[in-house]
């Protein structure tokens, strides 16, 4: 089946790829299946025999989301359970996405008092939910993937197998397009991601206010990381496979843009609100320099400056 639309997620990082030893299917996406990893740190996959085509891990220090891509969004990847002879589940038009933390609220609890810095989904903070909301933007706008789910998302444990009436039939699975959880598939009981707050998340993915969240420095690396994913699209950089990339030099106009309207809005949040004293006159260069360098991304954050002014002005 022939794949539509970019195969990398801007900024994704490609050092855990698996698609070279587990290759999949191709497909045309439709649905998103959100996981959880019940873990704090990037799961090893067993080696790629376990993976989803992304997974998301939390940099508590930045506050945001750090992206690792393992397939590409329209190869099939391997986190769910598919019996021989049911309903086709990996295969079935999907793009997995496993959310590293945890939906468990004893798990929760426990890695609480021990001070471990993990991310309990059902009470997922505003920098993490406009992360993820980013990535579904995205996913609407690059490969049509409706920004709808069920209606129905139990709290663990009560989602395990389905406790909560929550889970497809194969018939309602293979009719359904859009955003569901691991949860909801059928011939698998796991119970993750839980009470995701699904509707908050879908109403930032469709645009709507964004979330309260805390200043943010921009550090050094922070500057690197911004010029690099100006840099970084459809898998130009990062890319292990030359004859791959090679292909991905050849992409349009109107991806390019989306993907640049994409970092933008990664950044507006952390450069606006920053204070004087946040960004040394080091910083400053490296950040004008980086910006000077990609003129569509200089626009964009001109036109913000500009309304901002505007705005001021008026009042």
């Amino acid at each position: 089946m022939s794949r539509t639309g970019p195969q990398r997620y801007p900024g994704a990082s490609t050092a855990f790829w698996c698609q070279g030893r587990y290759p999949g299917s191709a497909m045309e996406v439709n649905v998103v299946v959100l996981h959880t990893t019940e873990g704090r740190s990037l799961p090893s996959y067993d080696g790629g025999a376990s993976a989803p085509n992304l997974t998301a891990v939390p940099d508590f220090t930045t506050q945001r989301l750090n992206w690792f891509q393992h397939f590409d969004i329209e190869t099939s990847s391997r986190a769910l359970r598919n019996l021989a002879g049911g309903v086709e589940t990996n295969t079935l038009n999907v793009c997995q996405v496993e959310l590293t933390g945890t939906c468990d609220p004893a798990t929760h609890a426990k890695w609480k008092q021990a001070g471990y810095a993990h991310i309990y989904w059902p009470e997922a903070p505003g920098w993490a939910l406009r992360d993820l909301a980013e990535f579904l933007r995205w996913m609407n706008a690059e490969h049509r993937v409706p920004l709808v789910g069920p209606a129905s998302w139990p709290a663990y444990p009560s989602s395990y197998a389905n406790g909560g009436g929550q889970r497809m039939t194969g018939a309602q699975w293979g009719a359904f397009k859009g955003v569901c959880g691991h949860m909801h598939v059928p011939e698998n009981d796991h119970g993750d991601p839980g009470a995701l707050p699904f509707t908050k998340l879908i109403a930032l993915a469709k645009g709507g206010a964004p979330v309260e969240e805390d200043d943010v420095a921009l550090t050094d690396a922070d500057i690197d990381r911004i010029a690099r994913r100006v840099l970084t699209i459809d898998g130009v950089i990062d890319n292990p496979n030359p004859a791959t990339a090679a292909e991905n030099t050849h992409i349009s106009l109107e991806t390019v843009l989306r993907n640049l309207e994409v970092l933008a809005r990664r950044t507006e949040g952390r450069v606006i609100g920053l204070k004087a004293p946040s960004l040394t006159d080091a910083q400053v260069a490296a950040l004008a320099a980086a910006v000077a360098s990609q003129p569509m991304l200089a626009d964009l954050i001109a036109t913000k400056v500009a309304d901002k002014l505007a705005s001021r002005l008026a009042s």
